[in-house]
């Protein structure tokens, strides 16, 4: 029997059937299937969620053929790919358009599909999401309807399935808006604990995108501000090859992969490696077309909790989030990560209705998380946060309805989608109810 493990090592299931559909008719009718069967069907991504979002309980739909760009509408700069299609394969692709995505995450794995469905963002920018830049798409639904959604027709199953978290149907085609292709200088620099803080409202207003990264158990951050030039895409300034070779491969991959590997079994020294870390970190600045400065590799296998919090409470957040780390007899080798995002109007998302403040909590993939992202969460809860669909989290229905608006209008159309529920599994019973 075929088992389905994702990325990171934390979710399993052993799907009855497995199927790859090679065109929206063939998922038509393994939902037709799967409706009369009494069974379910699930799409799966890349296994880059580190919940079992995506776990197929009967039938496991395989995404490979559904992929590539199939239309380029330059007067409306928009442009439709399989949902199947992989972000760095998307990025890529646009890139040779001479077009390019808005904001995007650090990690181009997933599928696109995975990505807008699960609240797969950046930081900053007009847009920090990629479903928010999603202006069309195409789903079948739980009763074997093929449903195409724009501001124009079936507006409100768009405004609703661009973060779906699988629950209304398989998507088999997006439609983004797209900007002409674009430079991103990226500076990267390390402060202390106090600096970073106190400049951090500075920083956002002053710059495009900012990220910062704390190391537990020491008082220094890495501050990265990506903006963007108006220089032509020939004046690019990238990293050398052996730079880039050194920094990101060898030690942000592989040097890293080794230190917190080895240090799960010697935790202790965990807080003077933290240290360690953070001091060898030197500024940086470098320029490239924008999907190379937004996305990075990331070879370190990890688990990962995130919550937004409302853009006021961020700060507060993180010195109580930081202050809990301290108190507790924890120890911690991988970075607290640090964004920002304007307010969106999709129901599910995590920024609907409010500017936010996202803190990113990690581990080790063989090291216990339990303890660490119960302790953030608790933080978390305080401040009204909100968890990321596709990361590490403990609420359920009936806690998560109160911080969404919108959250009864989004089961009201998972009713009217799937009414036989041929999408659930447990994941979505818990998060969304049965």
């Amino acid at each position: 029997m075929t088992e389905w493990v994702n990325w990171s090592g934390l979710a399993s299931a052993r799907p009855q059937r497995v199927a790859q559909p090679v065109d929206t008719a063939a998922v038509v009718a393994e939902v037709h299937r799967a409706r009369t069967e009494g069974t379910t069907v699930k799409m799966i991504g890349t296994g880059h969620s580190f919940t079992a979002i995506s776990a197929p309980e009967h039938t496991m739909l395989l995404p490979h053929s559904l992929s590539g760009i199939v239309a380029v509408d330059r007067e409306a700069m928009t442009v439709t790919a399989l949902a199947g299609t992989r972000l760095k394969v998307f990025n890529a692709a646009l890139e040779g358009l001479g077009l390019s995505l808005h904001n995007m995450g650090d990690i181009a794995e997933q599928t696109l599909a995975g990505a807008i469905s699960t609240g797969t963002h950046g930081t900053g920018g007009v847009a920090a999401s990629l479903a928010a830049q999603v202006v069309g798409l195409e789903l079948v639904s739980g009763t074997g309807e093929v449903l195409r959604a724009t501001a124009e027709e079936n507006a409100d199953v768009l405004e609703h399935a661009r973060i779906g978290l699988g629950a209304l149907g398989v998507l088999t085609a997006i439609t983004f808006r797209v900007e002409p292709l674009f430079l991103l200088e990226a500076t990267e620099r390390p402060m202390r604990w106090d600096e970073a803080l106190g400049s951090f409202d500075q920083m956002v207003a002053e710059s495009h995108h900012v990220d910062l990264y704390w190391f537990p158990h020491s008082d220094r951050m890495l501050t990265k501000r990506n903006d963007r030039l108006a220089a032509d895409l020939s004046e690019a300034e990238p990293l050398s090859r052996t730079r880039a070779w050194v920094d990101d491969e060898l030690l942000s991959n592989k040097a890293f992969g080794l230190l917190t590997a080895a240090a799960n079994r010697a935790p202790r020294v965990i807080p003077r490696m933290n240290r360690m870390n953070a001091r060898m970190l030197g500024a940086r600045t470098y320029s490239d077309v924008a999907h190379r400065v937004f996305t990075t590799e990331r070879n370190v296998v990890f688990k990962e909790m995130e919550y937004a919090v409302p853009r006021a409470a961020g700060l507060s957040a993180l010195r109580e989030a930081r202050a809990a780390l301290d108190a507790s007899d924890l120890t911690v080798s991988f970075p607290v990560e640090i964004r920002v995002a304007p307010a969106d109007d999709l129901p599910l998302s995590t920024a609907s209705g409010r500017d936010s403040f996202y803190l990113a909590f990690h581990t080790h993939r063989r090291a216990d998380h339990t303890a660490y992202f119960a302790l953030m969460e608790q933080v978390m809860r305080v401040h009204g946060g909100r968890p990321h669909w596709g990361k590490v989290h403990t609420r359920q229905a009936d806690g998560l309805a109160p911080l969404y608006p919108r959250f009864d209008d989004f089961l009201a159309m998972r009713d009217r989608l799937d009414p036989d529920r041929v999408f659930s599994n447990g994941y979505l019973r818990r998060v969304l109810g049965p």
